[in-house]
């Protein structure tokens, strides 16, 4: 009988060691976490000019992924700050993430002014810096930075592709020989637009076509008269802007006063892209422009994409819509931003933890360089591959990133290029009913 009482008192003890060390265990994988933060620009000019949408994409996609259990046994633990669009705030921001907050990475960042000097500090910090907006070559051409990634594409190639379309449309659209079209270049003077606007000069010299204007200004310029008249002296058939918000609506109300007229106008993401806003402006008056940036999401045809990624499209969409209920036009940042994300969620740091054994800047980094998503595997369409180390001058940059030409036409997005993804034949020239036809 003692023994008896003896070895329940044993059995005791060991079922509740047992339940103890599940409960340890328990707590321990629940406690798992990565703490990221995420910088975007939710006050300031760049807020409304597409940094808030980029901003929500992000955030859909973050609480997506916890409500789907995390990664690999850890919870995303987001820590939200803003940039205020301005540099040396986003600088600040990023600092006191990593030195105050002790976050593992940093992901986000819309304007390329701040992502500038920011890569290059989070770098010499050694920590993971993922990008999901900002286009200037200048984040990464020459900087051999080894902790920051972009699977964005890139502003170089967004002004290579609005050449491109022009050559290729000039004769059959607009009945003029390539070599005899009149383009003007205009831009706001900082990373982005200098960026977007040397890729836009390259093709041009490379293709034979005729520059007559290239011509930078301030984003936070109060008066663009001046180059509107510039640009009326010059007679430009096309323009090519690549310019933030409240410049573009500053750009295009000054040209309507001044009679600027020409035929067809091309913009380059950024402020170009965010639809909703430019109506609102504007009105009518931007019907037939055309914008160069990475496909919005809600466009692709669901049976391109790998299996399971349309729903996901949905779900964004969705999301998107409850949180702003206003939404006319849905916007590409939203879904560029979610896209991205996401590819660094289910690819990069899966791979961390698995293979790597961790969730610091050095696993990151090796499971970054590993990614090899194929054409059809992410949200965006484009799929996603690192250079090795000496394979380019621009370390960091996804190789397999390409944009293409929208077209707007009452409050819808059409793809007016490249052909293989059309859904419009594109309208070139401008129509009569236009206020700046020429």
């Amino acid at each position: 009988m003692r023994e008896f009482r003896v070895f329940q008192r044993v059995t005791a003890i060991a079922t509740m060691a047992l339940a103890l060390f599940a409960f340890a265990i328990n707590a321990t994988a629940q406690d798992k976490k990565i703490k990221i933060g995420v910088i975007y620009d939710y006050t300031g000019p760049l807020a409304g000019g597409g940094s808030d949408l980029q901003a929500l994409g992000a955030k859909i996609m973050i609480d997506h992924i916890n409500s789907q259990g995390g990664v690999e046994g850890y919870k995303i633990k987001a820590i939200y700050a803003d940039a205020q669009s301005k540099p040396e705030v986003a600088i600040n921001e990023a600092v006191r993430l990593i030195e105050q907050e002790k976050v593992d990475m940093l992901l986000g960042f819309y304007s390329s002014a701040q992502c500038v000097p920011v890569a290059a500090k989070v770098d010499a910090l050694k920590k993971f810096m993922w990008i999901t907006t900002c286009i200037s070559p200048a984040v990464l051409k020459g900087r051999k930075l080894k902790y920051v990634f972009r699977p964005q594409v890139h502003g170089g190639q967004f002004g290579w592709l609005s050449v491109e379309f022009l050559h290729a449309n000039a004769k059959s659209k607009m009945g003029v020989e390539p070599g005899k079209l009149r383009l003007a270049i205009i831009h706001e003077d900082g990373p982005y637009g200098s960026g977007v606007a040397g890729g836009n000069a390259s093709k041009a010299k490379e293709l034979g076509m005729n520059v007559v204007l290239k011509e930078g200004y301030s984003a936070t310029a109060p008066d663009l008269s001046s180059l509107v008249t510039k640009l009326k002296r010059k007679r430009p058939d096309v323009i090519l802007h690549t310019g933030y918000n409240p410049d573009i609506s500053l750009f295009l109300r000054q040209a309507k006063e001044q009679g600027l007229k020409f035929k067809a106008l091309i913009g380059h993401g950024a402020g170009y892209g965010v639809a909703d806003k430019l109506y609102d402006a504007l009105g009518n008056d931007v019907d037939h422009f055309f914008n160069v940036d990475p496909v919005s999401i809600w466009l692709l045809d669901p049976k391109s994409l790998k299996p399971g990624l349309a729903a996901i499209t949905e779900k964004v969409g969705k999301e998107y819509v409850k949180a702003k209920p206003s939404t006319k036009t849905k916007s590409a940042h939203v879904g560029m931003a979610a896209s991205n994300a996401h590819v660094f969620f289910t690819d990069v740091l899966p791979r961390a933890i698995k293979k790597y054994g961790g969730i610091d800047a050095e696993s990151l980094r090796k499971a970054a360089l590993e990614t090899n998503i194929p054409v059809g595997g992410t949200l965006l369409g484009f799929g996603v591959k690192f250079p090795k180390t000496g394979e380019n001058d621009m370390m960091g940059q996804n190789t397999m990133a390409s944009p293409v030409v929208m077209q707007y036409i009452k409050r819808k997005v059409y793809v007016a290029w490249p052909k293989a993804l059309q859904t419009i034949d594109p309208v070139l020239p401008l129509p009569k009913s236009s206020p700046y036809t020429k």
